[in-house]
């Protein structure tokens, strides 16, 4: 489904990402680990076509998505929630999950995709006539991912799903984006708090200054101390 190899960009001359791979097939969930500033969200922001590659290839479903522009990224299957959920404030929660059904039309009716992002996310159906500007964090989320999965994607790439919502909320993002997965649709997720990763995940990628410097299971980085140093933010720096 998703391919990236050898993937390099360069923002204002300084090299961000530097030369990384990695893979998502449909039904499965990756997460991209690592601190901030590691270049998890200029990796999703290059495969959306935000930014573009200075070498490397983002290949979906065989086609190559490096010139690409970002709405024919879109329609080509791939959803995106950003970290910071980009909800529209002047919009209802009905409108905006709504949104989607308007810009990718498909072959499956807007009624079921919306009642599809509504069953992933049911405690939304209490605040369809609420503004998005009256919503919490959590509930700004959960609208995120609900209106890129009315996208009817193929992949979805979820940018810090977990971070900064109360821990009362994380349970039911969780269990969304295991419902989605259920689903066979492929998800890729950026995450900063090893914690936050699902148990569920299939496969993660470790990101540091650009690099992948480890690619395996969960369990398998658990037990590498030096990922999780890294993962955990204990890196010796030079004095």
């Amino acid at each position: 489904m998703l391919n990236l190899s050898n993937l390099r960009v360069d923002i204002e001359g300084s090299r961000i990402l530097n030369g990384i791979s990695l893979t998502v097939a449909g039904g499965e969930l990756v997460c991209l680990v690592g601190r901030n500033g590691a270049g998890k969200t200029t990796t999703f922001r290059t495969i959306m076509g935000y930014r573009r590659p200075r070498s490397g290839g983002i290949d979906f479903d065989g086609v190559s998505l490096a010139r690409m522009p970002t709405w024919q990224i879109a329609q080509s299957g791939i959803g995106f929630s950003p970290e910071e959920s980009e909800v529209y404030s002047d919009l209802t929660v009905a409108e905006n999950i709504e949104l989607s059904t308007w810009t990718r039309p498909t072959g499956r009716a807007a009624d079921a995709r919306i009642e599809e992002a509504y069953g992933v996310f049911p405690k939304l159906r209490q605040y369809l006539a609420r503004g998005g500007a009256q919503l919490s964090g959590g509930e700004r989320k959960m609208v995120s991912i609900a209106r890129a999965l009315t996208l009817d994607p193929k992949l979805l790439l979820l940018d810090e799903p977990f971070e900064g919502l109360s821990p009362a909320i994380i349970p039911s993002i969780a269990a969304g984006v295991a419902s989605i997965r259920a689903m066979g649709k492929g998800i890729l997720i950026a995450e900063s708090n090893v914690h936050h990763i699902p148990d569920y995940t299939d496969r993660i990628y470790v990101l540091e200054r650009g690099e992948v410097m480890f690619s395996g299971t969960l369990s398998e980085a658990y037990r590498d101390r030096d990922v999780m140093r890294v993962i955990a933010g204990r890196i010796e720096t030079a004095s």
